[in-house]
């Protein structure tokens, strides 16, 4: 009995006919609560009374994620970490690193902001910058055209002015040249300042007009066996000297086409002119250089007798002091100025320098330098040497690899020219006084004889053994250097005022 009546507490304990103490409360009862307070809110002073019980759902958001971030219109996202000294020392270069510094004192006084910035920040404030703002736009890259002028300064720096030039590698014009003497030691080619070309053919000179293109034969020798050795232009361009294989020099009157004299004092041809004003004077295969007063009877007024050998390149300075003269026998030779009034025989000249190993015939006087001289030697030397003719030193030497048989100073871009032999055969145009290669100009078939300057000074005529004459037109100058060159010559230029007679 005992049995049964233990089984039967069991069951009654096990029973939910009682209520649950403590028990959570009931679904239903959550959600009537919850309804009965949507309610009384929505009758509450200010509420909307229209109220859709869709409130009461279950919230679709997960709980705890339910805050969200502060918008602000215009706000950062990112926050970088930045304490409070580096904004206030990102603040201070801001406003003070465009102020103007003493030129004497902004030296001292970086090091001095540098040493004090690291000694209290531990850091470098030049390292800390945050923005940096110029005073002025930025300058536009090297070629870059803006016509709004907005975005870029217009103001000009070295890189942007600096123009490229062009050279042309073919001529602008070829002349034919027959009959050449194809002679090294012989000048056949000179440009006189009316624009006049000159040029030996084998016994006659022909003259043409570089501004017309007329053609003009000035002379011929009366015997076919003679042959023209040399030209040289006076200043003004009015007369022309001419050297002969029968010893004699003569001068022309070019406008009347007229010889005005022949003066004979050399032994043997004449291979060199060079005029001085008044004074002309002519070298020699004897290696005598003579002076030639040609405003008297008596022209023969001295004689320079160091040269040993043909004379075969002869050039007075620009400002008429010294008379340079190179010959067959190695030798550059300066000699100084002839005085009014003397006469014999001098043979004290100022400079003689003997490092060339080949026949000197190219000579050129700086015209903007005129204690410099460039000379350049034959087929066993192949160098350009500059010389300094107040100190008789050699500034400076350059191994063409190639006979060099003239040469010319081009103001215009401060350049100098050279011709050349074997084995190039070619017009070579340097930088001076670098002597860093501009341009090589090529087409010559043979040895090229000799190079001239046209009187404007943006042409080279080159004559050759392959009988032409080729004009080069490299030296142009931009139009406002252009007219400021011809309103200064036109200021300056002079005329030959003695007459010849």
């Amino acid at each position: 009995m005992a049995q049964f009546g233990f089984e039967n507490d069991i069951q009654s304990i096990l029973k939910l006919d009682m209520p649950i103490l403590n028990a959570p409360m009931a679904r239903w009862q959550r959600k009537a609560s919850s309804s009965n307070t949507s309610i009384l809110n929505g009758l509450s002073p200010g509420k909307p009374t229209n109220v859709s019980l869709s409130s009461s759902k279950t919230p679709s958001k997960t709980p705890g994620k339910s805050k969200k971030t502060p918008s602000k219109i215009g706000g950062d996202r990112f926050i970088p970490t930045r304490n409070s000294k580096q904004m206030d020392v990102a603040n201070f270069l801001l406003t003070k690193e465009n102020e103007p510094l003493d030129a004497n004192t902004a030296g001292s006084t970086l090091e001095s902001q540098k040493a004090w910035s690291v000694s209290l920040n531990g850091y470098n404030i030049e390292d800390a910058k945050i923005l940096h703002f110029g005073g002025k736009p930025l300058n536009a890259p090297e070629g870059y055209q803006n016509n709004l002028k907005v975005l870029y300064s217009q103001g000009s720096t070295p890189a942007s002015t600096k123009k490229t030039r062009y050279i042309s590698s073919t001529p602008d014009r070829i002349l034919d040249a027959p009959d050449l003497r194809n002679d090294f030691y012989l000048n056949l080619l000179d440009w006189g300042s009316h624009n006049i070309l000159a040029v030996a053919l084998h016994n006659s000179v022909y003259l043409w007009d570089a501004t017309k293109g007329d053609i003009i034969l000035l002379m011929r020798m009366e015997r076919e066996e003679d042959y023209i050795c040399s030209l040289s232009w006076t200043k003004d361009g009015s007369y022309l000297a001419v050297g002969t294989s029968d010893c004699k020099v003569q001068l022309w009157d070019v406008e009347n086409q007229k010889r005005l004299r022949s003066m004979s004092s050399h032994t043997a041809r004449v291979g060199s002119l060079s005029w001085n004003d008044h004074i002309l004077s002519s070298g020699s295969r004897s290696g005598h250089i003579h002076h030639h007063d040609v405003r008297v009877a008596d022209h023969h007024i001295f004689t320079l007798t160091t040269h040993t050998q043909e004379v075969c390149g002869l050039q007075w300075s620009p400002d008429g002091r010294y008379l340079a003269s190179g010959g067959n026998d190695n030798l550059v030779c300066v000699w100084p100025r002839v005085h009014e009034g003397s006469a014999g025989n001098d043979t004290q000249f100022v400079n003689c320098w003997s490092e060339h190993q080949g026949a000197v015939k190219a000579l050129a006087w700086c015209p903007w330098q005129s204690n410099i001289l460039a000379s350049g030697g034959g087929t066993s030397d192949r160098h350009i040497r500059i010389w300094n003719v107040n100190s008789g030193s050699c500034i400076s030497s350059l191994d063409t690899q190639s006979q060099v048989s003239s040469l010319v100073f081009a103001p215009n871009y401060k350049e100098l020219v050279s011709a050349h032999g074997y084995a190039h055969n070619n017009v070579v145009i340097w930088k001076y006084p670098s002597f860093s290669k501009v341009a090589e100009l090529n087409g010559h078939e043979d040895r090229v004889l000799s190079v001239i300057l046209s009187p404007d000074g943006s042409t080279i005529a080159s004559v050759a053994g392959d009988e032409t004459i080729r004009l080069w037109k490299s030296f142009e100058l931009d139009p406002v250097k252009k007219k400021a060159k011809e309103k200064l010559t036109k200021s300056t230029s002079s005329g030959m005022h003695q007459s010849i007679r």
